[in-house]
C-alpha cells in the first residue's frame, strides 16, 4: 500500500461513514461488495426511495431522486447491480411514484425543506418539475446495467428531449447527460449529442484551466474523470498531468482531501470530505497516478 493510501485509509476509517468505509475496503482492500451493499440498504426506506442525507448537503431523512442517482453510482462502482436486484427495483418503483408528467424525476422534492439543507437544494414552495439532473445519470446507469423497467422508456424520452432541445453546458446538467448517452442503445444518436456537448465545453471559460484555482470551480479532471470519459479528449496529456499533480497535492495533513463549498456542519463537511477522498484516489489510480 502506497504512502498516499495508507494515509487516506486512516483518514477514511477515522471520520468517514460506515458506507465510505466499506467503499474503501473494497475498491482498495479487496473486501466484497456485500459490505458495500448492506450498508447501502440502510438508506432505502420501505417505499424504495433513498434518503437520510445520501448526498450530505440536505439532511432531511425523506428520499430524494439524487439519493437514488448516488446510490446507482455506488452499486455501479462496486459492480454490485445483479446482486442487488431488488434494491434496484423497488428504487425504480419510487423514481415512477415521483415522476413528473414530463417523463423525469425532479432535481428536488419539497420534503427537502423542513430540514437543514444548503441554499441550493431548497424547493421554495416551487412545484416540481423534471429534471435532467439527476434523470439522465439514473437512466444511463440502468441502462448500463441492463436494468428493465417500465419507468425507464419514458424517462429516456424526457432525457432525449432535453439533450436535443437545449444547449446544455452547465456541469451538473452536462454530466447526468453524458452518463446517460455514454450508455444509450441508439449509439449515433447518442454520439451526435456528445460531440455537441464536446464542442460547447471545449469553448473558452467552460474549463477552469488553473490548477490551483480555488473555489468551487470545475477543472478537467471534473470534467474527465477518468480516461474512458465522454470528454477526455479536450484535454491534452500534459494538461491532465499537471491537474493529477495538483489533486494528489491537496491530500491534507490528516489524509483526507477537502471540499471547495461549505456544506451544512462539520458532520456533513466529513461524510463529503469521505466522499472526495474516495473520489480522488479513484481517479488518481485511473489515470495510473497513485
Amino acid at each position: 500500500m502506497s504512502d498516499r493510501i495508507a494515509r487516506a485509509r486512516d483518514f477514511i476509517y477515522r471520520n468517514a461513514r460506515l458506507l465510505e468505509r466499506r467503499r474503501f475496503a473494497h475498491l482498495f482492500e479487496g473486501a466484497p461488495r456485500a459490505g458495500v451493499i448492506a450498508a447501502l440498504a440502510a438508506y432505502q426506506h420501505a417505499d424504495g426511495g433513498f434518503g437520510d442525507a445520501l448526498e450530505p448537503d440536505k439532511r432531511t431523512p425523506h428520499p430524494q431522486p439524487q439519493d437514488c442517482e448516488i446510490a446507482f453510482h455506488i452499486l455501479d462502482e462496486c459492480a454490485g447491480f445483479n446482486d442487488a436486484a431488488q434494491l434496484v427495483a423497488r428504487a425504480c418503483d419510487w423514481l415512477k411514484s415521483v415522476t413528473t408528467e414530463e417523463g423525469g424525476v425532479p432535481y428536488t422534492l419539497a420534503t427537502v425543506d423542513a430540514f437543514p439543507h444548503t441554499p441550493w437544494w431548497g424547493s421554495e414552495g416551487r412545484p416540481p418539475v423534471a429534471n435532467i439532473n439527476p434523470t439522465a445519470a439514473i437512466v444511463g446507469l440502468l441502462d448500463k446495467h441492463g436494468v428493465k423497467h417500465a419507468w425507464i422508456e419514458p424517462a429516456a424520452e424526457f432525457c432525449w428531449r432535453e439533450i436535443e432541445g437545449r444547449e446544455i453546458a452547465e456541469y451538473h446538467d452536462v454530466m447526468p447527460a453524458l452518463e446517460f448517452l455514454a450508455h444509450a442503445y441508439d449509439r449515433p444518436r447518442s454520439e451526435r449529442q456528445i460531440a455537441r456537448i464536446a464542442e460547447r465545453i471545449g469553448q473558452p471559460g467552460a474549463v477552469e484551466f488553473d490548477a490551483n484555482a480555488k473555489g468551487y470551480v470545475k477543472k478537467p479532471l471534473d470534467w474527465a474523470p477518468a480516461p474512458d470519459a465522454p470528454l477526455r479528449k479536450l484535454f491534452t496529456d500534459d494538461v491532465l498531468r499537471t491537474h493529477l499533480a495538483a489533486l494528489a497535492a491537496q491530500q491534507q495533513d490528516d489524509g483526507g482531501w477537502p471540499i471547495s463549498w461549505e456544506s451544512t456542519g462539520p458532520g456533513a463537511t466529513l461524510e463529503w470530505r469521505g466522499m472526495a477522498t474516495i473520489g480522488a484516489l479513484k481517479t488518481l489510480r485511473a489515470y495510473g497516478a497513485l
